[in-house]
This record gives C-alpha cells, sequence and structure tokens, in this order.
C-alpha cells in the first residue's frame, strides 16, 4: 500500500513513525523548504507520551524538556484555588512533559529521517489537489515558487497539514475558522523556578485576563534559571483577530497583568523578558460531519482544529495518528480503514473541540469567580470544596481520553 502524507507537523511525523513500527512505509510531502524549531511550549500529556514512549522517544523528551509535578490553579489576585499532582506523581505510568514545541518537533523529525530514510521526505511540497478514481489517487503539488511538480500517485493520501488544511479545503472550500473575540500572546522568558520548579499554573480567567505558565527547559543559562513558556487570553467584544504573520507587542496586552504581583511571582517582569512575543488568535473549526472522502482523509487539526486549552490538539493527533496506523497496517481496504478509523475518532474528537469552548480545565477559575463575584475571598473553601474542583477537573480527563483510569485507543 502506498501512503502519502500531507503535512510534516507531529501528526503526520508521528503517524509514520507508526507506520514504520509496523512495517508499512509512507511518505511525507511538507510544504515548506526547510524543516526548522520554530514555536514556543507545549505539554505532552500521558495519553500523548504513552504512545511517543512507544516509539522510543522518551528519554530525548526526558531530555528535553521538564517533567510537570503539578497543576496549580490561581485567581487573577494570585491566590490558590486547587492543585493536583501530574503524570506519574498522579499515578499514570509515564510522565506529563513540558518541553518546546520546536524540540518535539525536531526529536520526531530526526526519527523520521533515520528510520524511514531522507528520500521518503520531500520538503517544498505545496499540495495543490487531489484527484482519486478506482485504483487510487493522484496529487499534484507545487514549489514554494509556484512552479508545478510532478503528479504523486497513492493509494492512501492523509491530510496531516493543520488548522489551514490545503486538502481539507477542497472538501471544505466554504468553511471558515470559528473566532469568539479570544486573542492570545505567547512568550517564553528566562526566569529563576517558580513555586515547585515543576509547576503547571494557571491564573485568572479569559474573561478578565489569563495567563499559563509552565517551565520547559532546566538551568538553561548554567545559574539556575530555567525557560519559563507564557500564555495570554484575553476575551474582548468585538476584537479583530490577532495576526498569525506578525510579532506580537508588549504593550498590546501588558496592561491586562500590570498589577499582577504576587509574593511568589512578578508576572510584568515575567512577560517583559521575553525576547520574543507571538501573537494568535483562539480559533477552531465547527466539527463536520465527514473526514474520510474515498481514499482521502485528514488527521490531527487538519481533521478537528480545536482550542489551544487543556494541551489537547497535539495529544488527540498522536491519538489519531495510533488509531489510523493499527487500522492501515492490518487491511488491503485502505477506503474500509479510512472509514473505520473515522467512525472510532470523529465523534470523540468532536466532544473536545466543543468542551474546549464550553467547560475548559480553567473553567474552574471562571467557576470560582462566579462565585467570589471576581473579588478576592477569605479561604477557597468558603466557596466550594476542593472535592467539587477535583471533579471537573477529572470531568475534562475522561472527555479528553486521559483520565487514569482510561482504556488504550482502540483501533479496530
Amino acid at each position: 500500500m502506498k501512503i502519502a502524507i500531507v503535512g510534516a507537523g507531529i501528526g503526520g511525523l508521528t503517524l509514520a513513525l507508526m507506520l514504520h513500527r509496523q512495517g508499512v512505509q509512507s511518505d511525507i510531502y511538507e510544504a515548506v523548504p526547510e524543516v526548522r524549531e520554530i514555536g514556543v511550549g507545549i505539554t505532552l500529556l500521558p495519553h500523548a507520551i504513552r504512545e511517543l514512549a512507544q516509539l522510543g522517544l522518551l528519554p530525548q523528551l526526558e531530555a528535553d524538556g521538564i517533567e510537570n509535578l503539578e497543576s496549580v490553579f490561581f485567581n487573577r489576585f494570585g491566590q490558590f484555588i486547587y492543585r493536583e499532582a501530574r503524570g506519574r506523581h498522579a499515578g499514570y505510568d509515564v510522565p506529563e512533559i513540558g518541553v518546546h514545541r520546536g524540540k518535539l518537533h525536531r526529536a520526531l523529525y530526526q526519527a523520521a529521517i533515520e528510520r524511514l530514510g531522507p528520500a521518503r521526505l520531500h520538503l517544498d511540497h505545496r499540495f495543490a489537489a487531489v484527484e482519486q478514481d478506482e485504483t487510487g489517487a493522484t496529487m499534484l503539488f507545487r514549489t514554494s515558487q509556484g512552479e508545478a511538480r510532478a503528479p504523486v500517485r497513492a493509494d492512501v493520501v492523509i491530510a496531516c497539514d493543520g488548522v489551514n488544511s490545503a486538502v481539507r479545503r477542497q472538501f471544505y472550500p466554504d468553511e471558515q475558522l470559528a473566532f469568539g473575540g479570544i486573542n492570545t500572546w505567547r512568550g517564553v522568558s528566562i526566569h529563576p523556578p517558580i513555586l515547585t520548579g515543576r509547576s503547571y499554573m494557571r491564573i485568572g480567567s479569559v474573561e478578565t485576563g489569563k495567563l499559563v505558565i509552565y517551565p520547559i527547559a532546566d538551568n538553561i543559562d548554567g545559574k539556575g534559571n530555567q525557560l519559563i513558556n507564557w500564555t495570554g487570553e484575553i476575551r474582548q467584544a468585538g476584537a479583530a483577530m490577532n495576526d498569525w504573520n506578525k510579532p506580537g507587542k508588549i504593550e498590546d496586552f501588558i496592561g491586562l497583568y500590570q498589577d499582577w504581583r504576587f509574593d511568589w511571582l512578578d508576572v510584568p517582569a515575567l512577560l517583559r523578558a521575553s525576547q520574543e512575543i507571538l501573537e494568535y488568535p483562539m480559533v477552531d473549526k465547527d466539527p463536520v460531519p465527514r473526514w474520510t472522502f474515498g481514499r482521502v482523509t485528514f488527521l490531527g487539526d487538519a481533521a478537528h482544529p480545536m482550542y489551544p486549552r487543556g494541551s489537547n490538539g497535539s495529544a488527540q493527533a498522536i491519538v489519531d495518528a495510533k488509531t489510523l496506523s493499527g487500522l492501515l497496517a492490518n487491511t488491503t481496504d485502505a477506503p474500509a480503514a479510512l472509514k473505520a478509523y473515522e467512525d472510532l475518532r470523529l465523534q470523540p474528537t468532536a466532544k473536545v473541540v466543543e468542551t474546549n469552548r464550553t467547560v475548559p480545565p480553567d473553567f474552574i477559575i471562571i467557576k470560582v469567580d462566579e462565585l467570589s463575584g471576581d473579588k478576592p475571598f477569605r479561604h477557597i473553601d468558603d466557596l466550594i470544596s476542593q472535592d467539587e474542583l477535583r471533579r471537573m477537573s477529572d470531568e475534562y480527563k475522561r472527555i479528553a481520553g486521559f483520565a487514569l483510569d482510561a482504556p488504550a485507543p482502540k483501533v479496530s
């Protein structure tokens, strides 16, 4: 079976490596002429780490990143709301790791080069169209300069080309990104360890200004400082959508956090220490009724673009790859395997998309702000019990597929 993967991101590379592990070869077609380490931080949840460990990548990721000890929630006044252990410390058989996205991508890309061979990774291939007949699919590509490349023939085409998927656009030409007025800014700062030095922190809510902060590299300067990833969010009625293609400016959002100076963290100082700031809109797409069209299907953000909340976008792409690779490795009927994959993954991921919109992990803080009237409180127990907060947190894990007792992903 000749399998073509469009996109050499996290989902596409993971799929290729999982197929290779089961003795199935694939070719990857990537739009950019050169693969570089870009982006900021990413958190790899246990259900993602478990699959990457099967590929032999866990030692590299542990060396490149930081294992999370705990997740801690605070209101915008710096008051403690809730704490829970994470990864191995919560009883999972694998860790939860914060790492630079570029380091994760590099580990996957290098593994693909070594295991598949460099001839199977085709850079500077911008997808233009796909045509199908009874025996296969023909893909058309162009270079970054717009020149046509020779057509590529395959039995299966898997779109792993992200939220703005060119493959998906062929089947849903009128589809638009869903933007609800939430913009984000992201950066990394060199800073002394915060709290335990292994803490994943959520502060405030998207209604009045929210921050997610966690370390992604230890002793970055030989002086004990860490590389700290941070993301700021705010919902603003009538706000224009941030531009992916330009750097962010601190003056556009620092006012939200100017007074956030707690006895455990000076937030403005952390944000101002970032040498580069990226801005993004908080976007997703409404779930669609189907991903599979004959010999073509979607995976990861091309299939189910979701808000980057709960660290779940990459995890769901990796679970997609696990499911699809298992089906393709055990069949000679490619279209049937693609349809079976859709049947297994479409509805669960649609539920995650909806949950990330309405009751993401930081809904805990929104609920507490509602109970307190968005004012400082004497003690969290005056408002809500830790048991109730734990129930809310566990419900998100259940929907996202990484509850402690969650079964392994189905592959048939």
